[in-house]
C-alpha cells in the first residue's frame, strides 16, 4: 500500500472506532462553577470539534464532541468578585485555614478527581489528538503530581512549626498566600499543566479563577462538582469564553494578585500591561522555547538519533520542551540526516487509540497550513525535505518532516514551529550554536550530545547562564517534577516544581516577639490553646 493510500484511510467510519474508546455521548457543558454554584448558561455557546476525523455518507468531517458556554465580562467579573470575597484580604475562611485542612480538602478533591479517570482520559484524547495511553498518563501523572505537592507542604509546615530565636527575638516563619489567581492552561497538556499551578495557588490559601484552555476545555467539567463539594464557597471558580474578552476587564480590576499562564509570552506581556499595580502582581509564566539540540562531532551518533526523534516528535512536537531545532557537526550532518530520516520513517501514525501510536492528528485547525509555509519557506531558501514523505498532510494530520540545511534566512530558524518539523542546522565551529542560544529571545533548556569529557565541561559553563537546564546525551524535559522547571529570556518567569511552586504562589510572613516573660506567656498561650493557625506548632504527619 502506498504513503498515499494509507493516508487517505486515516480517518474511519464511527462504527470502526472501537467501542471502550468512544464517549458515551456528545458533552454540551451548560453550566459553570462559581461563588460554590454550578450556574446554568443560556447564552452562546462554542462547539467543539475533535481533531479526529469521521467518514461519513457527505465526506470527511471533524466529529462534534459538544460545547461549552462563552461567557461575558459580566460572569467573567462576578467570578472575580466571588473569589475576592472568599480571599476577603486575607481574612476569608480559606486563606486562614490551617495546612492541615486545606490538605484535607485537596485529598478529598483527589478522590473524586479520580472517579472521573476513564472520562476525562477519553476527552483528552478527543479534544486535543493525545493517543490514548500518553491520555491516561497526563491524568496519572497529575494525580502523582497532587500528592507530591501534598507531601511537600507537609515537610514545608513541619519545617515551619518550630520558632526561631536570634538577637532577643523570637519568631514563627510561615508562607502565607497572595490572594486572588488568575489561572489559564496549555492546550497541549490542558490537565498536567494546568494542575502544576492550579493545585500549588489552592493548596497555598489563595482563591482562584480558572480558565480553561481554547483546546482542552470539555475534559474539565466532569471535575467542576468536585471543586465545588470539596472547597468553600467561592475559592474555586471557573471562567468560559473568548479570552481576549473576558481576561482583560479582569487584569483592568488591579484585584487579580497573581497571575499564572503557560502559553506565549506575547499574550502575557499584554496582560501584565493590563494590571494598574504591576508592584502587586506576581506573574508565573511558562512561555515560549526555541529548544536546541547540539550534536558534536564527539557524539554517539545512534543515541543523537534516538532523542532528537523522542525530544522532536514525542505529541507531534507539540510541547514547550521539544526540540525544535537541531545544530550537527558539519562532519557528522549527512549521516545524522539519513539515519534520522529512517528513525522517523519507522514511527506508528495514525488514531489515537490505535496500540504504539506515536504520530495522530494535530488539534489546532491552522497549524498544518502554518506548517506547510515554514516548509515551503526552507524550500525556498535552500533546504530539502529529508525523508520520503516528510510534510505531507490530509486534514488534520501532518507527516514529520526533516529539513536541511536551515540557515538563517529562514523561518524555522528562530520561529517555534510547535509541531513535527525537525530543522537541522550544519555547523563547523562549536561557537555557532552558542552563539544561537545567546542571540535567542528563549532561554528554556538545551540539549549536549558529546562523549567528550573536557568538549562538555567547556559548553556546560558557559550555556547554563543561557538556558535554565542542560541536559547531556538526552531530550529536554520537564521531569522529574521535583526538579525545577523555569527559563530565561521570554521563556518563563518564576519557578515551577513541586517544592518552587509551593514557594511561587506564597510569601514568607512571621510574627515575632521580643523575649520578655509576658510575650512568652502569650505566646504559650497561644499556641497551647490552639486559638492560631499560623502561631501554631502543630506537627502533619
Amino acid at each position: 500500500m502506498d504513503f498515499q493510500t494509507k493516508l487517505n484511510q486515516l480517518f474511519v467510519e464511527e462504527t470502526a472506532i472501537p467501542q471502550q474508546y468512544q464517549l458515551p455521548e456528545e458533552l454540551h457543558q451548560r453550566s459553570y462553577l462559581s461563588d460554590g454554584e454550578m450556574k446554568t448558561w443560556n447564552g452562546s455557546i462554542h462547539e467543539v470539534y475533535s481533531p479526529i476525523c469521521i467518514q461519513t455518507a457527505d465526506g470527511l468531517k471533524r466529529k462534534l464532541i459538544g460545547t461549552y458556554p462563552v461567557c461575558t465580562e459580566k460572569e467573567a467579573n462576578e467570578a472575580l468578585e466571588a473569589a475576592v470575597k472568599a480571599y476577603n484580604n486575607g481574612r476569608g475562611q480559606w486563606p486562614t485555614m490551617s495546612v492541615a485542612q486545606r490538605i484535607e480538602c485537596v485529598e478529598k478533591f483527589v478522590k473524586r478527581m479520580l472517579e472521573q479517570k476513564e472520562m476525562v482520559a477519553k476527552l483528552i484524547m478527543w479534544e486535543i489528538g493525545k493517543s490514548w495511553s500518553d491520555s491516561v498518563k497526563e491524568f496519572d501523572r497529575t494525580v502523582e503530581y497532587i500528592y507530591a505537592t501534598i507531601d511537600a507542604l507537609k515537610d514545608l509546615d513541619r519545617d515551619s512549626s518550630r520558632f526561631t530565636i536570634e538577637q532577643g527575638i523570637a519568631a514563627q516563619i510561615r508562607r502565607s498566600p497572595l490572594g486572588v489567581v488568575l489561572c489559564m492552561g496549555p492546550f497541549n497538556y490542558p490537565l498536567n499543566e494546568t494542575f502544576t499551578t492550579l493545585i500549588p495557588a489552592i493548596i497555598m490559601g489563595n482563591t482562584l479563577l480558572f480558565k480553561p484552555p481554547k483546546h482542552g476545555t470539555l475534559l474539565h467539567y466532569p471535575l467542576l462538582e468536585a471543586f465545588r463539594e470539596c472547597f468553600p464557597k467561592g475559592v474555586v471558580n471557573t471562567i468560559y469564553g473568548r479570552g481576549h474578552t473576558i481576561v482583560p476587564s479582569l487584569m483592568q480590576s488591579g484585584k487579580v494578585n497573581v497571575l499564572t499562564l503557560i502559553g506565549s509570552s506575547k499574550v502575557a506581556n499584554e496582560l501584565k500591561k493590563l494590571h494598574p499595580k504591576v508592584n502587586r502582581l506576581r506573574a508565573i509564566l511558562g512561555l515560549d522555547a526555541k529548544n536546541a539540540a547540539v550534536i558534536t562531532k564527539n557524539a554517539d551518533l545512534k543515541l543523537a538519533v534516538q532523542e532528537t526523534v523522542l525530544g522532536s516528535l514525542s505529541f507531534n512536537g507539540q510541547r514547550c520542551t521539544a526540540l525544535k531545532i537541531v545544530f550537527v557537526h558539519r562532519s557528522l550532518a549527512e549521516q545524522f540526516t539519513q539515519q534520522l530520516s529512517e528513525a522517523v520513517g519507522t514511527l506508528k501514525f495514525g488514531m489515537p487509540w490505535e496500540s504504539g501510536v506515536m504520530l495522530t492528528p494535530l488539534p489546532e485547525p491552522h497549524k498544518p497550513a502554518y506548517l506547510q509555509e515554514c516548509i515551503d519557506d526552507a524550500l525556498q531558501h535552500g533546504a530539502k525535505v529529508m525523508n520520503e514523505n516528510g510534510g505531507k498532510q490530509y486534514e488534520s494530520f501532518v507527516y514529520p518532516a526533516v529539513l536541511y540545511p536551515v540557515n538563517d534566512k529562514m523561518k524555522l530558524y528562530r520561529e517555534e514551529q510547535f509541531g513535527p518539523l525537525i530543522p537541522v542546522v550544519p555547523f563547523d565551529d562549536i561557537d555557532e550554536p552558542i552563539q544561537y542560544l545567546i542571540d535567542s529571545t528563549h532561554g528554556q533548556q538545551v540539549s549536549l550530545f558529546s562523549n567528550d569529557t573536557t568538549e562538555l565541561a567547556s559548553l556546560i559553563d558557559p550555556l547554563v547562564n543561557q538556558v535554565s537546564r542542560v541536559n547531556i546525551n538526552c531530550q529536554c524535559q520537564r521531569g522529574p517534577d521535583v526538579f525545577p522547571f523555569t527559563g530565561r529570556k521570554d521563556s518563563a518567569e518564576g519557578t515551577l516544581s513541586v517544592v518552587d511552586a509551593l514557594r511561587s504562589f506564597s510569601i514568607r510572613s512571621l510574627v515575632a516577639a521580643k523575649l520578655t516573660d509576658e510575650n512568652r506567656r502569650l505566646i504559650n498561650d497561644i499556641v497551647t490553646t490552639h486559638e492560631s493557625n499560623f502561631l501554631s506548632t502543630k506537627y502533619i504527619f
